[in-house]
């Protein structure tokens, strides 16, 4: 009575041949190749997606640097010109004047002192 009939026997103990069992291996391995490959796609998309977020931060960033130069170079340049033409400025506010002291010096008389000799 609790012993299983011929006809029970198949159902509960199934029998491994060599065809089914490579070919739940395989579709365990495909399963995990998939998962696998799912994965490592969506590692690579969330890589490559932080890397052109940080690239177009650094070009974003690399351009305001270069606008900041391109005006910090024209300030420069701009006060450098203000400097040249203070300094033109004043150098033809002296130039009466050196020329003054250069005929002042001529005109001085001698006194004899430019004629005495010097000791060695």
């Amino acid at each position: 009575m609790n012993s299983p009939t011929s006809e029970e026997a198949p159902e509960k103990t199934p029998v491994a041949t060599g065809v089914d069992s490579e070919g739940k291996s395989a579709q365990i391995a495909h399963s995990k190749l998939g998962i696998n490959a799912e994965g490592i796609q969506s590692s690579i998309a969330r890589l490559t997606s932080n890397s052109t977020d940080d690239l177009e931060k650094l070009v974003a960033e690399l351009e305001r640097l270069q606008e900041f130069l391109k005006s910090e170079t024209e300030r420069v340049q701009r006060e450098i010109g203000s400097v040249l033409d203070g300094i033109r400025i004043i150098i033809e506010a002296i130039a009466p004047w050196k020329t003054a002291g250069l005929a002042s010096v001529q005109r001085v008389p001698a006194n004899g002192r430019d004629k005495l000799k010097r000791w060695p």
